[in-house]
């Protein structure tokens, strides 16, 4: 009866954390006022072709025009650089340099970002993934939030565009697991370091605290750069705060199923502190949870664990920007996924090297 009691509370506890989620809102929303601080924009990009053009687009477009953009090409063997430099000959704000030899001890975008903020000279840095896209009123409103919260740090998760079954059988558990099993008002609520989340693709950045703090070079070997530098934040005692990017700012991660697989394997250990144990624990309560409850428990109560799953994909994929429906229907899939995923992250992680983007990362 012990497994039975602890399944149970696990998945209403899921529960009530997607509920908090989803009552508390946490979403970038629309700012009142408009400002003109400068903004330096800081992209990191290695082999971007496919993306970097329509991300500086969207920056153009920007109803914010008081903004420098620095692209730094880390060491791409594609036409990113070539890209950039067009783009930046047509409009001065713009510009694009190659990036330094990595150093030992560093990853890559770590270095990369350490980098562009040592170029910058902006009020606020915002650090942005080549493979998002803004959509208009982003930089005014993620700057309205930093002022009214007096922020260090301000981090979003933008909502995820998928086409291909592949990717929409992993993308959306980032969400998922997310919203799932962490209150995201915490981050700013909370005091607690361990109660940090953040997304990569978007970090803003007080420019006094980061040139003071150094952010990027303090978590310089850190896979999970994002979390970290939150936490480090917190700990010094500024406030932070992870929002969801409420339909502001959008990433296409990943174009196949393989390539969701591989992306995603490279973090998720990572983002459980690298605690296999921890991994294998949470993995055996949410996809054997349900399965020990059809076998062993009646049909009521089955019906019960069922409609708390249901009304949390709902929640979650309502609160991500995402189809209900087409995570509802492929939710076991999906689990299916989340456990190649575990499997490949455990093995990537035992061999001390991970691979990505042509380079070798050591864990």
């Amino acid at each position: 009866m012990l497994i039975f009691y602890v399944v149970f509370f696990f998945l209403i506890l899921r529960f009530a954390v997607t509920l908090f989620n989803f009552i508390s809102n946490p979403k970038l929303t629309n700012s009142p006022r408009h400002y003109n601080d400068l903004i330096s924009i800081l992209i990191p990009a290695r082999n971007e072709e496919n993306n970097i053009e329509a991300l500086l687009l969207s920056i153009q477009d920007q109803d914010y025009s008081n903004f420098e953009v620095i692209v730094l090409d880390d060491d791409s063997s594609d036409s990113t650089y070539a890209i950039c430099s067009h783009f930046s000959d047509a409009d001065t704000r713009f510009s694009v340099v190659k990036g330094e030899p990595l150093v030992d001890g560093w990853l890559g975008k770590n270095f990369a970002c350490h980098q562009l903020a040592q170029k910058a000279n902006g009020k606020y840095f915002v650090f942005l993934d080549a493979d998002v896209v803004l959509k208009n009123g982003l930089l005014n409103n993620a700057l309205h939030r930093m002022k009214i919260g007096k922020l260090a740090l301000l981090s979003l998760f933008a909502n995820q565009a998928m086409f291909s079954l592949g990717e929409k059988l992993v993308v959306p558990l980032m969400h998922f697991l997310l919203l799932n099993s962490f209150p995201l008002r915490l981050v700013k609520l909370s005091k607690t370091t361990s109660l940090s989340a953040a997304s990569g693709q978007f970090m803003m950045f007080d420019a006094a605290f980061y040139n003071s703090h150094l952010w990027h070079a303090q978590v310089k070997d850190k896979i999970v750069e994002d979390v970290e530098i939150v936490k480090l934040v917190k700990a010094y005692r500024y406030n932070a705060e992870s929002l969801l990017g409420n339909g502001f700012i959008f990433c296409r991660m990943y174009r196949s199923y393989a390539e969701a697989i591989d992306g995603f394997s490279k973090n998720l250990l990572a983002g459980f502190n690298n605690n296999i144990a921890a991994l294998v624990c949470y993995l055996l309560l949410v996809m054997l949870g349900p399965v020990f409850i059809a076998v062993y428990l009646d049909i009521h109560l089955l019906f019960f664990a069922l409609t708390l799953i249901i009304l949390s994909r709902i929640m979650i994929s309502l609160a991500s920007g995402q189809n209900a429906l087409i995570n509802i229907v492929l939710h076991p899939l999906q689990m299916l996924s989340f456990i190649i995923i575990a499997g490949l992250s455990i093995k990537k992680n035992l061999s001390a090297q991970i691979r990505w983007k042509g380079r070798i990362i050591n864990t």
